[in-house]
C-alpha cells in the first residue's frame, strides 16, 4: 500500500493534469478565508506540475452543500487568493454541474503551465456516492491524475477514486502529490515499520471512538499512554471514583481488557495518577488537585496532574518515535492546558525522533500552543489519520498507482 507513484515519477509536459486538493478552508460571512494553511500546503506539487509543463485542472470540496450549487460554498474565493499565492491566473471554471460549457472551454484553451479551478466537486450529488457518470466527466478533461487530498482519503468518491478508474482506461498515470507522500511516509511507515523505542499518546473524550487505534498501536508501541476524557473509563473499570468525569461506562470491561494485553504484550500503558479537577466546566471554576480515585463526586476531571505530566514527560523522553492523537485535557481553556503543554514540550525537546502529530484536536492544540514547528510531521487529515492509526487502507491511497 505505501509505495506510490508521486509527482516525481511521471512525465507531465504538455499534458492536461487533473489534480484533487484540499481546498476545505474556512470562510467568514463575506467569504473571505480566515485560515489558508491547506491552500499554502498545496503549493508545492502545484508548483512542481507547472514547471514541469503540464497544464493544471484543480479540483476540491468545500463544506458540505449536498449536491445542491449553493453559492456560499463556491470555491471563487479560492482562486483569487490561489493566483495571488502562485503569483499567475487561476481561471476559474464556474459551472453548477462542475464539468460544464465554462470547465471545458477553460481547459482546451489551456497552454503549458496554466492553471484552471473548477467548482466545488460535492455541488453534484454523485460525489460523495462515488457515481461512475461525474467520476467519467471528471477524467474526460485529463490525461492524468494526481490526489494530494489526504484529508478525504478514507473517502470513496468521485473526484479521489472513481476518477482514477478513467484515468487508467486511457493509459494515464494515478500519482500522488507531496502532500499525500508526506502523510503515507510518516504515518504509514512509522506506525508498521517504527524506529525504536515507539511511543504512542491517545488523549480525546472517548474510548468508544478510538477502539481500533489502540487495539492496533497495542501491536506495535513499546509504551502507550492514555490521557483525555478516555482515562475515566480505565479508573472506573477499577471502581475508582471519577465524579463528574467524562464516562463510558459501556466501554469498563474493554478498558480492563486492553490493560490485560498490554501486559500480555509487554507493553507500557500509563494512565493519570493525578488529576486536576474543578466544580465547573469553566475557566474560571474552583480547582484543585487529586490523586487517582480521589475524585470528589460534585467536581469533574478537566487535565492531568503535574505528577502524571512528569510521568508522561519521563515515558517520552528517549524515544525514538512518537505517536499523538488526542489532548490531554480541555486545552481550550488555559487553566486546563497544562497538561497537554507538558507533553507537547516533552515530544519538542526530543533530538533525532520521528514527532507525529494525528490530525484534528491534537493538530489544532500544537499549532495554537506554539509548537507546531517543533514536530516532525503535524497530519493534515483527522478521520482520514485515524483510520491510518488504526492500520486500515485508505482508499484514496489505494487507488493511485504503485510505483
Amino acid at each position: 500500500m505505501l509505495n506510490k507513484k508521486s509527482v516525481d515519477d511521471i512525465n507531465v509536459k504538455g499534458k492536461k493534469v487533473l489534480v484533487r486538493c484540499d481546498f476545505n478552508v474556512p470562510l467568514d460571512a463575506d467569504l473571505n478565508i480566515t485560515d489558508e494553511n491547506r491552500l499554502v500546503a498545496a503549493l508545492p506539487t502545484i508548483k512542481k506540475l507547472i514547471a514541469d509543463g503540464g497544464q493544471i485542472i484543480l479540483c476540491s470540496h468545500l463544506g458540505k452543500p449536498k449536491g445542491e450549487p449553493k453559492p456560499e460554498l463556491s470555491l471563487a474565493p479560492v482562486a483569487k487568493r490561489l493566483a495571488e499565492l502562485l503569483g499567475q491566473e487561476v481561471k476559474f471554471a464556474a459551472d453548477a454541474n462542475v464539468v460544464g460549457d465554462n470547465a471545458k472551454a477553460a481547459v482546451a484553451a489551456m497552454k503549458d503551465g496554466d492553471v484552471v479551478l473548477l467548482e466545488n466537486t460535492r455541488y453534484r450529488a454523485e460525489e460523495t456516492k462515488n457515481g461512475e457518470a461525474f467520476s467519467e466527466e471528471l477524467a474526460s478533461l485529463a490525461d492524468v491524475f494526481v490526489n494530494d487530498a489526504f484529508g478525504t482519503a478514507h473517502r470513496a468518491h468521485c473526484s479521489n477514486v472513481g476518477v482514477t478508474e478513467f484515468i487508467r482506461k486511457k493509459g494515464g498515470d494515478c500519482a500522488v502529490g507531496y502532500l499525500m507522500q508526506k502523510e503515507i511516509d510518516f504515518l504509514g511507515n512509522a506506525v508498521n515499520n517504527p524506529e525504536r523505542p515507539f511511543v504512542a499518546i491517545l488523549g480525546g473524550a472517548k474510548v468508544s471512538s478510538k477502539i481500533s487505534v489502540i487495539e492496533n498501536l497495542l501491536d506495535k508501541v513499546d509504551t502507550l499512554i492514555i490521557g483525555g476524557g478516555m482515562a475515566y473509563t480505565f479508573m472506573a473499570a477499577h471502581g475508582e471514583e471519577v465524579g463528574k468525569s467524562l464516562l463510558e461506562e459501556d466501554y469498563k470491561d474493554y478498558a480492563l481488557k486492553m490493560e490485560k494485553k498490554a501486559e500480555e504484550k509487554g507493553v507500557k500503558l500509563l494512565i493519570p495518577i493525578d488529576i486536576t479537577v474543578a466544580d465547573d466546566f469553566s475557566n474560571d471554576a474552583n480547582i484543585k488537585i487529586v490523586g487517582r480515585g480521589e475524585i470528589p463526586a460534585d467536581m469533574e476531571g478537566l487535565d492531568i496532574g503535574p505528577k502524571t505530566a512528569e510521568l508522561f514527560a519521563n515515558a517520552v523522553a528517549g524515544a525514538k518515535t512518537v505517536v499523538w492523537n488526542g489532548p490531554m485535557g480541555c486545552f481550550e481553556m488555559p487553566n486546563f492546558a497544562k497538561g497537554t503543554i507538558a507533553v507537547a514540550e516533552a515530544m519538542a525537546k526530543l533530538e533525532g525522533a520521528t514527532t507525529i502529530i494525528g490530525g484534528g484536536d491534537s493538530a489544532a492544540a500544537c499549532n495554537q500552543l506554539g509548537f507546531g514547528d517543533k514536530m516532525t510531521h503535524i497530519s493534515t487529515g483527522g478521520g482520514a489519520s485515524l483510520e491510518f492509526l488504526e492500520g486500515k487502507d485508505l482508499p484514496g491511497v489505494v487507488a493511485a498507482d504503485d510505483k
